[in-house]
């Protein structure tokens, strides 16, 4: 027997704000991986972390907040806390991996892709994991064709976020970014969950029309990532460099832990500049005579 499957069980409302978090957790992920690449040592492991943690975080909570307007009609769905748990960790693994990649070999050929595939297949894998979770009376299946699709969605639009994130180019760039990579994951969670379909194992009572028994048990489940967001927050708007963007137009040069600076200097005095050129020449300035 077949289960009739509502995804959208609050109406708009779990969607957008699924949208809304996806793209928090990629604004702060993607502008800690832009800061990391100005940086080196142990600052730049640092930003990374606490990018691809952010990342992660985002994308795991986007895709609980969709699942809160999930309900099968014929069942009850609840979900088993430490395989929950456990594709957060994948997600942030994963998603740390690809940024890595990126952040310490740059946003360009090779490192570009294979992390951005990396990322990508992170979000999948959160996914699917979380969809393993589940539990009701009956059995999941999947369309092959559209659960590939979600992936290749998730791999060329996290591809795309890594790129635009290591340009380097300022806050309104990272924040295109962020809205990149909330279609990257928001694209792949409704693709993927359209390939599913659910096979009861037996005529069951009805669900809470409410889908009550969901919402009641994910809501504290997200308390954590959500918190460690709005402290990822708190770091980055604390960071003036993170808002200013990198200087235009200058050579820089890169020092641990601190914004980098331009090299050239460029001074302001026409006449000292002179003065300075006539030394470095060997001569000397002859006093004018009134």
């Amino acid at each position: 027997m077949q289960g009739t499957v509502d995804g959208f069980s609050y109406g708009l409302v779990t969607p957008v704000v699924a949208y809304l978090m996806a793209c928090l957790g990629g604004a702060l992920g993607l502008r800690c991986t832009t800061r990391s690449m100005l940086v080196d040592g142990r600052w730049r492991i640092g930003w990374l972390a606490l990018g691809s943690t952010a990342i992660g975080s985002g994308i795991w909570t986007m895709h609980f907040v969709a699942m809160m307007g999930f309900k099968v009609q014929q069942t009850p769905v609840h979900y088993d806390a430490l395989t929950t748990f456990a594709s957060l960790a994948v997600a942030i693994v994963m998603v740390g991996i690809g940024i890595f990649m990126v952040g310490s070999k740059g946003a360009t050929g090779a490192a570009l892709f294979t992390g951005g595939t990396i990322t990508g297949l992170g979000i999948a894998s959160m996914h699917y994991l979380g969809m393993a979770g589940i539990r009701l009376n009956g059995t999941l299946q999947y369309n092959t064709l559209t659960v590939a699709a979600s992936v290749v969605i998730a791999v060329v639009a996290a591809i795309a976020a890594l790129w635009a994130a290591g340009q380097v180019r300022g806050f309104l760039w990272s924040v295109g970014a962020s809205l990149v990579m909330g279609i990257a994951v928001s694209g792949m969670h409704y693709t993927g969950m359209a390939a599913l379909s659910v096979h009861l194992h037996s005529a069951t009572a009805p669900a809470p029309a409410d889908g009550s028994s969901s919402a009641v048990l994910l809501a504290p489940l997200m308390m954590g990532p959500l918190v460690f967001l709005l402290l990822a927050g708190v770091v980055v708007m604390f960071d003036p460099f993170m808002i200013m963007g990198r200087f235009h137009g200058s050579p820089v040069e890169r020092r641990p832990g601190i914004p980098t600076q331009p090299t050239a200097h460029t001074c302001r005095h026409p006449e000292s500049r002179t003065g300075l050129e006539h030394r470095e020449r060997g001569g000397s300035r002859t006093p004018q005579n009134r």
